[in-house]
């Protein structure tokens, strides 16, 4: 006799998203869930047949059941500080994001000794996610603009890339050794030879320090982000880690059966010999905690300006963007982690970044990349030469959706790059079409999979739009592949863990407005995280 289900999913519209030449893209009704495992698909009356006294049934009422899914680049620690602290990507303008961080100056009283002179006296005032790019006065904050929320508090504004910060004067004066060590151009002054507050790369390094939230602050944080993850239905993320106690939380919340999404590691490369040595490998880990790839940066932003070109900035003719860490760098580091078993990703934007990159993978090791699966991250400005490497290796490109917002006229790349190299980003059409695996993530931008659905089925030039399937597909199987995890998730499959999530409505019969799409259920290895029926 059949054992019966914990819970059926019934009178839906289940798209199992599974490998079309293997026969699984069909449409079912139902899903039944047996010990967090898929174990049937078909039709509402077949598989109510494994419904059984204590098995619970969920009625879709003609939703649509997807897999779950898989963020396979964010900063969750970052996502959760955008709810703790003042969410700066609300502001239209230079003048409401100074509105905003001082409604969050109001809200947090100052802690410490009390005693004069001493630092730690007073709490950071801190913002994230600012866009200048989308406000009429296109400019970053400034000092001038932070002393205006406090002259007394430390206070830091986050640009959404991360690549660019802004401090007040307090800030400046607590940091001023450290940031007059920083590397060249990273500590833009005025005409007077004075700092701007404006602080690029490197140069934001101690302020990360200073701010990082503590172990408890931490879990904090996560457990914000990890709510928001359920409502966007995100069942699996790709988290980047640096200096940070979010690897412990997770773990922590893991054993108390308390983590409401799968995490993959990414620990970066300063750290590889602490995660040998703590006997970490590459997909090592529990069901839900895994250890994943060693990552790196190579380049910086075009936000910043600081994404590495081969050919200038179209609004800074005398810029072509800088190393954050340089190819031999890269070459050593890549050879290190790929020699110790471990899965390798770097950060590459600018086209001479990418070509880095990928130079790295093939001179590093005799290792077949397409075994160690390494990853580039981002890949904005891949040539038609990168995208040939890319799908001989079959390294993957670990990309953001999202960032096609910036590709609208008038827009961030159209004054970075011009119109014509803006046409030539984020080329997923033609990179699904030369055979390069594709996995979509959000570096928390946001972290909203249908926003980055949405922006790839709508993207405005050829080469970077896909179908509504195949941009659903990266953020599923694509983004699950790039964590080994093909096998375990990423499509409505018998065997398969049931991760899902439920729409209130098809993004096929939507696709010119998937991000207005609202997410009805999130369910992972089976159990409903997230119910907002």
């Amino acid at each position: 006799m059949t054992e019966a289900a914990d819970r059926i999913f019934v009178n839906g519209e289940v798209h199992t998203l599974a490998d079309p030449d293997a026969g699984g893209d069909a449409v079912r009704e139902a899903v039944a869930v047996r010990d967090g495992k898929i174990v049937r698909t078909g039709r509402s009356h077949d598989v109510r047949l494994l419904a059984g006294v204590e098995t619970e049934v969920v009625d879709l009422d003609g939703r649509v059941l997807l897999p779950g899914f898989v963020d396979a680049h964010t900063h969750l620690t970052t996502v959760g500080r955008y709810l703790v602290h003042a969410d700066l990507s609300a502001a239209d303008s230079p003048d409401a994001a100074v509105d905003l961080l001082a409604q969050r100056a109001a809200e947090v009283e100052p802690e410490g000794s009390g005693v004069e002179g001493d630092d730690d006296a007073t709490d950071w005032v801190l913002g994230y996610g600012y866009d200048e790019s989308t406000w009429d006065e296109s400019r970053y904050l400034t000092r001038e603009d932070l002393d205006r929320v406090s002259t007394e508090r430390p206070v830091a504004a986050f640009r959404e890339d991360m690549h660019v910060a802004a401090v007040n004067g307090v800030a400046l004066d607590r940091f001023a050794d450290e940031l007059a060590a920083a590397p060249d151009g990273t500590v833009p002054t005025d005409g007077d030879g004075e700092p701007t507050g404006v602080l690029l790369e490197a140069a934001i390094d101690p302020i990360y320090r200073a701010v990082e939230p503590d172990r408890e602050e931490t879990r904090a944080v996560v457990e914000a982000a990890l709510d928001a993850c359920a409502e966007r239905g995100v069942t699996g993320f790709h988290d980047m880690v640096r200096n940070s106690h979010a690897p412990r939380v997770y773990r922590d919340l893991d054993a108390a059966g308390e983590l409401t999404a799968r995490v993959r590691i990414n620990y970066w490369s300063d750290h590889l010999d602490a995660v040998r040595e703590a006997g970490l490998a590459t997909n090592a880990g529990s069901d839900f905690v895994e250890t994943g790839a060693i990552k790196s940066y190579t380049d910086g932003s075009l936000g910043g300006r600081t994404a590495r070109l081969s050919e200038p900035y179209a609004d800074a003719p005398d810029e072509t963007g800088q190393w954050v860490v340089d190819p031999e760098e890269l070459r050593e580091a890549v050879t290190d982690a790929t020699e110790a078993g471990f899965q390798f990703t770097a950060h590459a934007i600018g086209d001479e970044a990418v070509d880095a990159v990928l130079d790295a993978y093939e001179e590093a090791s005799e290792t077949n990349p397409a075994e160690a699966r390494h990853r580039v991250e981002h890949v904005e400005m891949a040539d038609d030469d990168a995208i040939e490497r890319l799908a001989e290796t079959g390294v993957v490109a670990s990309v953001q959706p999202n960032f096609l917002k910036w590709a609208d006229e008038g827009g961030l790349y159209e004054e970075r790059l011009g119109k014509e190299r803006t046409a030539r980003t984020n080329r997923y059409r033609d990179m699904l079409d030369a055979g390069v695996e594709l996995a979509f993530g959000s570096d928390g931008m946001p972290m909203d999979p249908l926003v980055g659905v949405h922006h790839a089925v709508n993207a405005p030039a050829e080469a970077q739009r896909l179908t509504v399937t195949e941009a659903l597909r990266a953020y599923t199987s694509g983004a699950a592949y790039a964590g080994f995890d093909e096998d375990r998730f990423g499509t409505i499959e018998p065997g398969k863990r049931a991760d899902l999530v439920a729409l209130d409505a098809s993004p096929w019969e939507h696709a010119d407005a998937i991000d207005e799409v609202d997410v009805a259920l999130t369910v992972v290895d089976g159990e409903v995280v997230f119910d907002g029926r």
